[in-house]
């Protein structure tokens, strides 16, 4: 049997949790297991209205951890993500998913912690008052604490960030490999590109062969070109249901050819 306990805020919650305690956000992967009888002993979950804030400065975005899929679709400052997040599962599940446990979700689940990696959001903790890389909490997600809010800046240009995800259901199947790309632009240069591919490890993954590809560089056929020659470099593609390593490996470059190609053709 499992109990839910619920706490007014973060910092009750933190000091609730034990070793047999686990944190539920929106719940539709906790609640699986505790629909199937192997649930853990006590669920831990807040009610503070603030977890579910967007908050904008310029073009930062805070991002309060329990805010749902839907509710990022719902907001016009955060058209950006639009494209991620409806392709996370179908309308229950948005209504229900939240950013930061998404950062949580093992593979193949997890599409928008790769966008959210490749955006080079930052994390902020329970009763922390600085924020860390979201790459910190992807390493080692076991110590990463509570989470109380997630910030994002906003892309320069429509050109400059783009989303896809490869499934095999369409549209709302889970991964065969998702990929997010933020290449930002400086006299029509690329500047810090991050390339990031869900679903092809334990966590996304940067592809830091495509990002020296396209680095300092103009986006034209034989870069897009390069970047997809190099675009598993340094990866280790699992094996599972969904497709083989080899298979993952033989595909990535092609959809990031394509996700580049569009991402180009914006205007």
């Amino acid at each position: 049997m499992t109990i839910v306990e619920t706490y007014r805020t973060l910092e009750e919650a933190a000091r609730a949790m034990g070793g047999d305690a686990v944190y539920m956000g929106g719940g539709t992967l906790v609640m699986r297991a505790v629909n199937e009888g192997a649930g853990p002993p006590r669920l831990i979950r807040v009610g503070d209205p603030g977890l579910r804030q967007v908050r904008s400065s310029g073009d930062r975005i805070t991002l309060g951890a329990g805010v749902t899929m839907a509710e990022v679709l719902a907001h016009r400052d955060l058209a950006f993500l639009h494209p991620v997040a409806r392709l996370i599962g179908g309308p229950q599940v948005r209504n229900m998913a939240t950013v930061a446990g998404n950062l949580f979700a093992a593979h193949p689940y997890g599409d928008f912690a790769a966008a959210l990696l490749a955006l080079d959001a930052r994390v902020i903790g329970a009763g922390q008052t600085g924020a860390r890389p979201v790459a910190e909490i992807l390493r080692d997600r076991g110590r990463a604490g509570l989470i109380a809010g997630i910030e994002v800046t906003r892309p320069r240009d429509r050109r400059a960030f783009g989303f896809a995800k490869v499934s095999r259901v369409k549209p709302k199947g889970v991964s065969v490999m998702s990929i997010a790309a933020h290449l930002p632009r400086e006299s029509g240069r690329i500047r810090d590109a991050r390339v990031v591919f869900g679903a092809m490890g334990a966590t996304p993954l940067r592809a830091s062969g495509a990002e020296r590809a396209l680095e300092g560089r103009t986006l034209d056929a034989a870069v897009i070109a390069d970047a997809a020659a190099a675009a598993t470099e340094g990866l280790d593609p699992p094996t599972d249901a969904l497709a083989s390593a080899w298979y993952r490996r033989e595909v990535a470059g092609v959809h990031l050819t394509r996700l580049l190609n569009e991402m180009e053709q914006r205007r």
